[in-house]
C-alpha cells in the first residue's frame, strides 16, 4: 500500500479513510501502521482521539472496526486533502473572533474556521446571531490582495455561493436580501457578515462569516432551516464542501465586480418593491405600511438592487439613492 504521509493529511484522516473503505470490517493495527508508515502505538493513540471525538470505533483483539451511524461531524480531518486549511472549535464565542486572530498571524488565504456552537455569534450592526446546535457556522479568511474599493466583490461571491448551495440542496430558489441575508420560501435561512483590515488603501485580510440554518432549531417564525424544509437532516460537511466548490466556480466564472453585481441582482429578493430608508439599527424586517411612515424615515422609493460597491440602490422620483449598509437599513413594504 502507498504510504499516505506524502498527501499531507493527518493520521486521523488516514484512519477514517481506511475505516470507511472497509466499513464494518476488522482492520489490524499492523496493517494500518504499515499503510501510514507509523508505529502501532501511534495508530492506537489516533484511534483513541477519534473515539473521544465521537466516532464509534471498537477496539478488538484483532484490530479496529468502525461501527454504527456517524454523527454530522465537521472536524478538519473530515475534509481530506483540504484538512490543513480548516480550524475547528466545538464551542467558541464567534468564529469571526477566531478568524481575526488567525488573520493577524500567518494563516493562509482560504482558511476556514468552523464551530459547533457560538456563544456570541455576530450579526450586522452588533446584533446577536443565534447559533443553535446543528447549524453550519464558519468564517472564511481571505487575503484578496486588492484595494478597499474592490473588496465588496469577495462578499458578493460568498452571498451567491451560499444561495446557490441552498437552492440545490432544498430544491427551490434561495434569494439574497440586501445587505447580508439569504432567504428561502420567504423566510431567512442564512446570513453573511464581513470584516476586513486594511493598510492604506490595501486590504490585508478579509473575514467572511457565514451562518446557515441546516439541522438546527430556528429561533423565530420568520426563519427556516433545511431540516424544516426537507423533513430530514442533511450533512453539514457536504453543504460546506459544496459551498466552497461553488465559490471557486463563481469567482472563476465572474471575475469582475460588474459581472458579480449582475449575478447578485439576478438572485436579489424584493427588486422593485417599495422600501423605506431608515437609519441603521433602528428597525428591521417587513413593514406592511399603508399609512404614515415612522418618524425616523430618511426616504422612500423602490429597491433597485445593488451597485458594484455593494450599496443598496433605491429608485426615487428624483433619481437613484445609493445606501451604505453601515449607515442605513431598508424596510421592505408590501405591494
Amino acid at each position: 500500500m502507498v504510504n499516505d504521509m506524502d498527501r499531507g493529511i493527518s493520521t486521523k484522516a488516514y484512519l477514517l479513510e481506511r475505516f470507511r473503505e472497509n466499513r464494518g470490517a476488522l482492520i489490524s493495527g499492523e496493517n494500518l501502521a504499515k499503510g501510514r508508515g507509523i508505529s502501532r502505538v501511534a495508530v492506537w493513540k489516533a484511534v483513541q482521539a477519534l473515539k473521544k471525538a465521537g466516532y464509534s470505533i471498537t477496539v478488538e483483539d484483532g484490530g479496529y472496526r468502525l461501527t454504527g451511524e456517524e454523527p454530522d461531524f465537521i472536524y478538519p480531518w473530515e475534509f481530506g486533502d483540504r484538512e490543513q486549511f480548516f480550524r475547528h472549535w466545538v464551542r467558541t464565542d464567534s468564529t469571526m473572533n477566531r478568524a481575526k486572530e488567525l488573520a493577524q498571524g500567518e494563516s493562509p488565504s482560504g482558511t476556514v474556521i468552523t464551530a459547533e456552537t457560538q456563544t456570541a455569534g455576530r450579526g450586522r450592526n452588533g446584533r446577536k446571531w443565534v447559533s443553535n446546535p446543528g447549524g453550519l457556522f464558519f468564517t472564511l479568511l481571505v487575503r484578496p490582495g486588492c484595494t478597499v474599493k474592490k473588496y465588496p466583490s469577495c462578499a458578493m461571491a460568498v452571498h451567491i455561493a451560499a444561495a446557490e448551495t441552498l437552492s440545490a440542496l432544498c430544491g427551490k430558489p434561495a434569494r439574497l436580501r440586501w445587505p447580508n441575508d439569504v432567504y428561502l420560501g420567504g423566510k431567512k435561512i442564512g446570513g453573511i457578515l464581513s470584516e476586513f483590515h486594511g493598510e492604506g488603501d490595501f486590504v490585508t485580510w478579509l473575514n467572511l462569516g457565514v451562518g446557515l440554518n441546516i439541522n438546527n432549531r430556528t429561533s423565530t417564525p420568520e426563519s427556516v432551516s433545511c431540516l424544516g424544509l426537507l423533513g430530514h437532516p442533511v450533512s453539514r460537511k457536504a453543504v460546506l464542501v459544496q459551498f466552497l466548490e461553488n465559490l471557486a466556480r463563481i469567482q472563476k466564472s465572474a471575475p469582475t465586480a460588474g459581472e458579480l453585481t449582475k449575478w447578485w441582482n439576478r438572485n436579489a429578493l424584493g427588486r422593485g418593491r417599495p422600501v423605506l430608508i431608515i437609519p441603521a439599527g433602528h428597525v428591521r424586517g417587513e413593514l406592511p405600511w399603508t399609512g404614515p411612515a415612522p418618524e425616523e424615515i430618511q426616504g422612500r422609493g423602490r429597491f433597485w438592487g445593488i451597485d458594484v460597491s455593494g450599496r443598496g440602490m433605491v429608485k426615487t422620483p428624483s433619481g437613484i439613492i445609493r445606501i451604505s449598509p453601515a449607515f442605513a437599513s431598508l424596510y421592505f413594504g408590501k405591494e
